[in-house]
């Protein structure tokens, strides 16, 4: 029987959402075009109609992750103002329950090894939330001497590799890498560490 998103006319929707059941339980390249079209209810032949190959479907699903990825972030930053830190601190937070709720987005945008250049709608979608996160970084690196003040978009870049690592290593499950400390704990007190480093947290807090 085909699934709800075909029934109405919308098979390429219906078949991001089958890439992204299979992702989250295969992994990027543990499934077929085939499964994917079974999934969905439709033949083989018919997502050629909509895909060049896997990674082209694959694409798609990170283009979606990355434009509900930059609506969460932007929502986290948006409800952080008018303090610069807590909506510094919020995106960074956003990050990890981002992946948390969107684990098939979040492995197509960050573990298929598609290129954010793929296609100039991925590029451009991945961009404005990287932005988000820039933006927050360069409102908070205000307040730091400007002979101290890394670039905005070093700053964030530290943050957001520090907040894909504790998704990456505490969060998705990975085998052998348990911590005693929540994944939250263990983002927020990292970039704790981080903004006092900067002089931005005093030393005592």
């Amino acid at each position: 029987m085909p699934k709800r998103g075909y029934h109405h006319g919308n098979l390429r929707q219906a078949l991001v959402e089958a890439a992204l059941t299979l992702i989250e339980a295969k992994g990027p390249t543990g499934f077929t075009l085939s499964e994917a079209a079974k999934q969905a209810g439709v033949t083989p032949a018919a997502v050629y109609r909509h895909f060049d190959g896997r990674e082209d479907l694959i694409a798609e699903a990170a283009r979606q992750g990355y434009e509900i990825f930059a609506d969460v972030m932007q929502y986290a930053y948006d409800k952080g103002q008018p303090s610069a830190m807590s909506a510094f601190e919020a995106t960074g937070r956003a990050y990890l329950a981002f992946a948390r709720r969107y684990p098939g987005h979040y492995i197509a945008m960050f573990e298929s090894g598609i290129s954010v250049n793929r296609n100039p709608e991925l590029a451009a979608i991945s961009a404005k939330a990287r932005r988000v996160l820039e933006r927050a970084a360069e409102e908070l690196s205000q307040h730091i001497p400007p002979e101290k003040r890394p670039p905005p978009a070093m700053f964030s870049a530290h943050v957001w590799a520090m907040s894909h690592g504790v998704v990456e290593l505490f969060a998705r499950n990975s085998p052998g890498t348990q911590s005693p400390f929540s994944p939250e704990d263990l983002l927020e007190t990292g970039i704790g560490v981080y903004l006092r480093g900067l002089g931005l947290i005093p030393p005592d807090n």
